[in-house]
C-alpha cells in the first residue's frame, strides 16, 4: 500500500465515484482502547484549548496533534486498528478541541458581567449546542463533502490525511511534540501559574508627558502559537497593539492632562481625568474602542457572508431535492437530541419566564442553523483555524440581545440567560467546523460515516464537561478586571461589554463608535479587521511573544537551503509548537489548581527573579529551546507531502 493520497483525493473527479485510502474490507476502526484513547485526548485537547485560548485569544487546530499521538497510542494498544483507528482518535481530538474554541468566546462573559454559571446550566447548553450543531451539519454533509468534492478543498482535513498516511513520520513528530511539551511545562512551573518564582514579564511603562507600555511575557504556549499561525498573522496583531500601546493611549493621556480637577473616570470614580496612569486609560477607553473595533469586524464578516448563506442554503436545499440522501440514522438522532436538548436548556436558563423560553431558544436554533451551514462551507475553504467564529458569534448575540431588549428583559439575570443561548450558538458553529473537518478525514481515508459520527459526538460531550470543569476552576481568576489579569479574554470581555451596556444603557458609545469607524477604515484598506483589533485589545505583553514565536518560523524559512527541508523542518517545528502549547498550557492549569487548593503557596519572586534581568534570561532560555531542535531537525525524505 502507497503511503500518499491518490490524485482523486484532492478532486478530478466526482465525490461518488472517489476510491478512498481504505477501499477493501472492514470501515470500523473503533474498539474500547480506541474510544479510551480518543476520550483521553479530548480531555487534554479541550483543556489545552480552554487555558490557552482565554489566555491568547487564539486557539489551534488539533487535528493533526490529534493523528500524531493517536498513530503512537494506536501502535501501542490498538495496532489492528491502523489507520482507521487513528482517524477516529484525530476525529475525537477535534471534537474536544472545537467545543472549547467555541466555548471560551461566550461562558466567560458570565463570569466578567458578575454572575455566576452552574454545571448544569453549562452542560445544558453545551450539549445541546454540540448535539444541534452536529446534526445539522450531518443534513449537509452529502452535498458539503460529496457532491462539492475537489471543489470545497477543506485544506486542513488534506493535512490531516496525508499525515495519517505518512505513518513512519509518526515516531519523528511524537519526539518532537514531546520536546516542546517538555520545554513548555518546565518553564511554566517558575512562572505565576505555578511556582510563582520568577518574573516573566519584561516591561517598560511611561507614565509620564506621553504615556506608553511595551512588556513581554515569557510563555512558552505563546510562543508555539506564534510559530503555527506564522509572521503575516503575529505582525498584524502586534501592529493593533503598537496602535493602542503608543498611539491611542498617549493620545487620550495628553488630553486627559487638561481635565478639570474633580473630574473623574466614567467608569471609576476614584480616579481623577488627569491623574490617570496608563492602566486606568487602557481599562477604562482603549478597551471600549478595542471592543468597537472586535464589533465593526464581526458585523462587516457577517455581512460578507450573507451572499454564502444564501447560496449554501440554496444549493444544499437543491441537493436534497435531487439527490434524496440522508443522513445516518445516528445523524438523524443526534439532530433530534440536539433540538430536545435545546428547548429544556432554553426553559432551564430563562428563569421560569415561558416567553423567553420558547422565543430565544426559536431564534437560537434559527440562527445556528443558519451558520453551522456556513461553518461547514468556510471550513471547506479556509479550514477551522481561520473560521470566523468571532463574526458568526457576535453578529447572532447582537439579534439576540435586540430581542430581549425589545421584550423588556433587560435586568443582569436576563443577562446572563441571554449569554448562556449565545454559548448555545457559538457551539453549534465552532463544532459544524470541527464535524465537517472530521468527516472529511474520514471520507478521503474511508471510514464509517456512523462510526465517525459516534465517536465524535461523544468526544465533544467529553468536551463540554471538561472546559465547564476549567472555567468554574478558574472562576476567581477569570472574573478579575483592570490591568494585568492572568487572562485576557478579548472575546469574552467583548460579549460581556457589549451585551451588558446595551441592556443597562451605559455603554460609552462614542469610544465604542471610535472603534467601529476605525474597524471600517481597515475593511476599506482590506486589512483583517478582527486579527488588528484583538491585537488592539490584547495585552501588548502577548502579542510580542507571539511574534517572537512567529519569527522563529520565518528564520527558519529563510535559513532552510532548499524547499524540502525548509518544508520539513517546519513540520517538526509545529509539531514542537503544539507541545509547547499543550506543555504550558496543562503544567500552567494544574499549578493554577494546586494554588487554589492551597498546596502551593508562592510569595512570589524576590531580589534578582523579580527584575527585567530575569526575564530577559527566561526569555534566552526559550528561545534557545525552542530554537535549536528545530533547526538541528534531521529532515527525511518521503513522497508524502502536506498541503
Amino acid at each position: 500500500m502507497d503511503n500518499k493520497l491518490s490524485k482523486g483525493a484532492y478532486g478530478g473527479i466526482d465525490g461518488k465515484d472517489y476510491v478512498p485510502y481504505i477501499s477493501r474490507g472492514s470501515k470500523l476502526g473503533g474498539n474500547a482502547a480506541v474510544l479510551i484513547i480518543g476520550i483521553l485526548l479530548a480531555a487534554l485537547f479541550a483543556a489545552s484549548t480552554a487555558y490557552s485560548g482565554m489566555k491568547s485569544g487564539l486557539t489551534v487546530a488539533a487535528g493533526i496533534p490529534g493523528a500524531i499521538i493517536g498513530s503512537a497510542f494506536i501502535a501501542a494498544f490498538a495496532k489492528q486498528k491502523g489507520i482507521l483507528g487513528k482517524n477516529l482518535i484525530q476525529g475525537m481530538s477535534s471534537g474536544g478541541e472545537s467545543v472549547a474554541s467555541g466555548m471560551i468566546f461566550v461562558l466567560p462573559s458570565i463570569l466578567l458581567i458578575g454572575a455566576q454559571v452552574s454545571f448544569l446550566e453549562g452542560l445544558a447548553v453545551g450539549v445541546g449546542g454540540v448535539l444541534f450543531g452536529i446534526g445539522i451539519a450531518s443534513v449537509v454533509y452529502n452535498y458539503l463533502l460529496v457532491e462539492e468534492h475537489g471543489k470545497l478543498m477543506y485544506p486542513e482535513s488534506m493535512a490531516i490525511s496525508e499525515t495519517l498516511v505518512a505513518s513512519e513520520g509518526a515516531g519523528e513528530s511524537v519526539k518532537y511534540m514531546g520536546i516542546g511539551f517538555s520545554i513548555g511545562g518546565l518553564l511554566t512551573l517558575v512562572t505565576e501559574s505555578f511556582f510563582n518564582a520568577a518574573n516573566t514579564v519584561i516591561s517598560f511603562v511611561n507614565e509620564s508627558f506621553y504615556k506608553w507600555k511595551f512588556e513581554v511575557e515569557v510563555n512558552p504556549l505563546l510562543v508555539g502559537i506564534g510559530f503555527i499561525v506564522g509572521l503575516e498573522v503575529a505582525i498584524t496583531m502586534f501592529a493593533g497593539s503598537i496602535l493602542a500601546n503608543f498611539g491611542i493611549m498617549p493620545l487620550i493621556g495628553y488630553f486627559a492632562s487638561f481635565g478639570s480637577d474633580g473630574v473623574t473616570v466614567w467608569n471609576n470614580q476614584q480616579v481623577a481625568i488627569k491623574a490617570m496612569q496608563v492602566k486606568h486609560i487602557a481599562g477604562s477607553y482603549v478597551k471600549y474602542i478595542g471592543a468597537g473595533m472586535m464589533l465593526s469586524g464581526g458585523l462587516i464578516g457577517a455581512i460578507k457572508l450573507i451572499p454564502t448563506i444564501i447560496s449554501s442554503i440554496r444549493e444544499t436545499l437543491n441537493a436534497k431535492s435531487s439527490n434524496g440522501a440522508s443522513g445516518s440514522s445516528i445523524s438523524n438522532l443526534i439532530l433530534i437530541g440536539g433540538v430536545v436538548i435545546g428547548f429544556a436548556a432554553g426553559f432551564l436558563i430563562s428563569g421560569g419566564n415561558v416567553a423567553m423560553a420558547i422565543c430565544a431558544t426559536v431564534l437560537s436554533l434559527f440562527l445556528s442553523l443558519l451558520f453551522v451551514i456556513v461553518s461547514g462551507r468556510l471550513t471547506g475553504t479556509i479550514g477551522t483555524s481561520n473560521l470566523p467564529v468571532s463574526g458568526m458569534t457576535i453578529a447572532s448575540l447582537v439579534i439576540v440581545t435586540l430581542l430581549f431588549v425589545v421584550l423588556g428583559w433587560k435586568n443582569p439575570d436576563n443577562n446572563k440567560s441571554l449569554l448562556l443561548f449565545g454559548t448555545f450558538i457559538v457551539i453549534a458553529i465552532s463544532i459544524a467546523g470541527g464535524y465537517c473537518q472530521s468527516q472529511k478525514v474520514n471520507f478521503i481515508i474511508g471510514g464509517h460515516r456512523g462510526e465517525m459520527d459516534k465517536y465524535f459526538t461523544i468526544a465533544s460531550v467529553v468536551g463540554v464537561a471538561v472546559v465547564i470543569g476549567v472555567i468554574l476552576l478558574l472562576s476567581s481568576q477569570l472574573a478579575l478586571t483592570g490591568d494585568n489579569v492572568p487572562f485576557a479574554l478579548p472575546q469574552a470581555n467583548l460579549m460581556a461589554t457589549l451585551t451588558a451596556g446595551i441592556m443597562s444603557g451605559q455603554l460609552p458609545w462614542p469610544l465604542i463608535i471610535v472603534g467601529v469607524v476605525m474597524g471600517f477604515v481597515l475593511f476599506l484598506l482590506r486589512l483583517p479587521i478582527m486579527t488588528v483589533a484583538i491585537g488592539f485589545y490584547l495585552p501588548i505583553s502577548t502579542t510580542s511573544i507571539i511574534l517572537i514565536g512567529a519569527f522563529l518560523r520565518h528564520f527558519v524559512e529563510r535559513a532552510s537551503k532548499s524547499e524540502e527541508e525548509k518544508e520539513g523542518k517546519i513540520a517538526n517545528g509545529i509539531s514542537l509548537s503544539s507541545g509547547l502549547v499543550a506543555g504550558g498550557s496543562i503544567i500552567g492549569l494544574l499549578g493554577i489548581i494546586l494554588q487554589l487548593s492551597g498546596v502551593i503557596k508562592g510569595d512570589g519572586p524576590s531580589g534578582f527573579a523579580a527584575t527585567n534581568e530575569m526575564a530577559f534570561l527566561l526569555l534566552i532560555i526559550l528561545v534557545l529551546a525552542t530554537a535549536i531542535p528545530i533547526w538541528n531537525s534531521k529532515v527525511k525524505n518521503t513522497n508524502s507531502s502536506m498541503h
